[in-house]
């Protein structure tokens, strides 16, 4: 029998005979954690890294097992302590992320049903086609869970209720604050004509309003919706990437999916699209 085959059972029967009914909520605690991690690593680069990271481990312990190889079996027993150095530093921005949503988690709004938004983003979706009829370009910045209070100092501060008509005006050519971006949160326009970082890796054919979704949404778990002035296409940015020439229907799924605004369950249950994909 491998060697492989016989240390799983050996490890299976040792914790069967030594299992407890505090062990079952000692695993469903470790489990709704990794989960939790998984799902906030969803989409992004940091997931694709953790899973090419698994998948070669997995195949070096299993070649190394079958073919009896001491000295790549002796490298994977000791290189324990380096991953546990190695996966902060690989994953700090999502860490950092991570830690920042538990900070500003209200956890009994965790338990409570929220009443769903649909009219937010119907607004976005009609003042994005109004605009792009005109030629007018926009760029309209949804927050999410890591504030944009910075970016929102750079700009005009409003506090308004949105409205087609008030994201028309402040597009409108000529208008002092149509250069800058608009950023929203939750069902307000917080600040209008902000600056926003400009993603330098960004594909040439671009304009600064498709860098400055993509920076944003690179720094952040926002989603930027851009309206071009050139071509007149809807686009939408999240997660460093932008989805180009959108129709109004799309946009609207996407922003829904995004924003989770016609959910209406507890966010407890609901998927987490925080830095993944639709």
């Amino acid at each position: 029998m491998p060697p492989l085959v016989e240390e799983v059972r050996e490890v299976a029967a040792g914790a069967l005979s030594s299992f407890r009914p505090g062990n079952l909520l000692d695993i469903l605690i470790i489990a709704f954690i990794f989960y939790w991690l998984l799902l906030l690593l969803r989409g992004t680069t940091a997931m694709a890294v953790l899973r090419g990271a698994i998948a070669l481990l997995l195949m070096a312990h299993i070649l190394g097992s079958l073919l009896q190889l001491t000295t790549l079996n002796w490298l994977l027993r000791n290189s324990l302590p380096a991953l546990l150095v190695a996966v902060p530093v690989l994953f700090q921005p999502e860490l950092r992320r991570a830690l920042e949503r538990i900070g500003r988690t209200n956890f009994p709004e965790l338990l409570r049903a929220h009443t769903p938004r649909p009219h937010i983003v119907d607004i976005i979706v009609a003042a994005c086609q109004r605009l792009s009829g005109r030629r007018v370009g926009a760029i309209i910045v949804v927050e999410r869970e890591t504030g944009l209070e910075d970016h929102a100092e750079t700009g005009v501060r409003l506090d308004a209720a949105p409205s087609v008509e008030l994201l028309l005006s402040i597009f409108q050519p000529g208008s002092p604050l149509h250069d800058g971006a608009v950023i929203m949160r939750e069902d307000r326009v917080i600040a209008a004509g902000c600056v926003l970082p400009i993603a330098e890796s960004a594909p040439p054919d671009l304009g600064t309003r498709h860098r400055a979704a993509i920076g944003i949404t690179e720094q952040t778990d926002a989603v930027a919706v851009v309206v071009s002035e050139e071509t007149r296409q809807i686009s939408l940015a999240h997660n460093g990437q932008l989805h180009r020439n959108l129709s109004p229907e799309q946009l609207r799924a996407w922003l829904v999916k995004l924003l989770g605004w016609g959910d209406t369950r507890p966010p407890i249950w609901r998927p987490t699209r925080k830095f993944g994909h639709v």
